[in-house]
């Protein structure tokens, strides 16, 4: 019998993963939101810690699915978690806040700085997410939308555009900078904090992942309908605080 891409790598994936029947596995829970300024100790690296995913595998369901949430989370977060705190010891970079690691990332090496961006970027992720959301937004949000874009409608072709048009793997986002919103995209786990020239800058209000991993098993490289679908899921609560 033909073995198809989607059986391979569907067969693959399963193989690798622990079945936890839909509760998360958490390698390091810590309780700060996603985004909050990690410190170091006096005399002591920075670290990045990964937050407890704030639902089940399964919560997302059938916008994302529970397979490649948890594969997301436990394999691919994971690991950029591990490489970038494995670069901050073996380059002895100095950095003590996740911003000053971020606002020097053009001096980091690839390694950190890719592994630092998705580390922070799916923190970041999971939490502009949750079960039964989505909509239009309300409130301050929708009042801050409407005046940067003239309406949420105009704001989501817009947003969608971005995350459409990211060749290759990437992140769309909405970012704050100086008091005004903004959409864009950046590539692989740059994010709009990184201090890199030509790239999309500001204080990220709400991210969205296109990388393949984070849709592939159940949209195979139909991007726009995973992207159709995520905005089911948004978490204006979420962006409401990030607008604060």
């Amino acid at each position: 019998m033909k073995t198809t891409r989607r059986d391979f790598i569907g067969k693959t994936l399963k193989a690798a993963v622990v079945t936890t029947a839909g509760v998360p596995f958490v390698m390091q829970e810590v309780k700060a939101a996603a985004g909050a300024t990690h410190v170091a100790a006096p005399g002591a690296a920075l670290q990045f810690s990964q937050v407890a995913l704030p639902y089940a595998y399964n919560a997302l369901e059938p916008h994302i699915d529970a397979q490649t949430m948890e594969i997301h989370y436990t394999k691919h977060h994971t690991a950029y978690i591990k490489n970038v705190n494995d670069a901050i010891a073996a380059e002895k970079i100095t950095y003590g806040t996740e911003k000053d690691f971020f606002s020097n990332a053009s001096k980091l090496s690839a390694k950190a700085r890719n592994n630092g961006g998705g580390a922070w970027n799916h923190n970041f992720f999971w939490q502009v997410m949750k079960p039964e959301a989505g909509g239009a937004p309300q409130g301050k949000v929708a009042d801050a939308i409407n005046g940067a874009f003239g309406s949420f409608d105009k704001f989501k072709e817009q947003f969608t555009q971005a995350a459409t048009t990211r060749f290759g793997s990437g992140w769309a986002w909405l970012v704050n900078e100086n008091g005004k919103l903004k959409i864009g995209s950046t590539a692989n786990q740059d994010n709009p904090l990184m201090n890199l020239k030509g790239e999309l800058t500001g204080t990220p209000v709400l991210a969205l992942d296109v990388w393949e991993h984070a849709y592939y098993l159940k949209y195979q490289n139909k991007r726009a309908d995973y992207i159709n679908s995520w905005w089911n899921v948004v978490n204006w609560d979420e962006v409401a605080k990030r607008l604060a």
